[in-house]
């Protein structure tokens, strides 16, 4: 479990740094301030809650079934939460048409994210 949280951590990181620097450098040409804004957002808490998950890795050697559903619990609030700002983000350069599909999206990634939050306060308070 800790093996598999430091590479999951890991690899949101690069990724992060990667899309930020994407943003920062070869977006501004392309898409408007309000849209750099929301990708930067997403970079941000993408961000977060890699740490988030570098921090769940000290309690995973526990095995504790909380840490477990924390660790799924960000991951999967990265890939919806900043993953559909980087859709929303990018919408009028893909020329897609899927605002409606997409918003509701964000939101559930948010609530992942409180989930996770809550799993880490549990463990961390079950925890001798």
């Amino acid at each position: 479990m800790n093996k598999r949280i430091i590479l999951t951590a890991s690899f949101f990181g690069v990724v992060a740094v990667l899309l930020g620097a994407f943003g920062a450098h070869g977006l501004k040409a392309v898409i408007d301030q309000p849209s750099i804004e929301i990708w930067q957002k997403g970079v941000e808490y993408q961000f977060y809650h890699t740490f988030a998950l570098l921090y769940l890795s000290t309690f995973a050697r526990y095995r504790n079934k909380l840490i477990n559903i924390a660790y799924f619990c960000f991951t999967f609030g990265i890939v919806l939460f900043s993953g559909s700002l980087y859709l929303l983000a990018t919408r009028s350069m893909l020329k897609l048409d899927f605002v409606n599909l997409i918003g509701p999206i964000t939101p559930i990634g948010g609530l992942l994210f409180v989930l996770g939050w809550i799993m880490l306060f549990f463990a961390a308070f079950k925890d001798k």
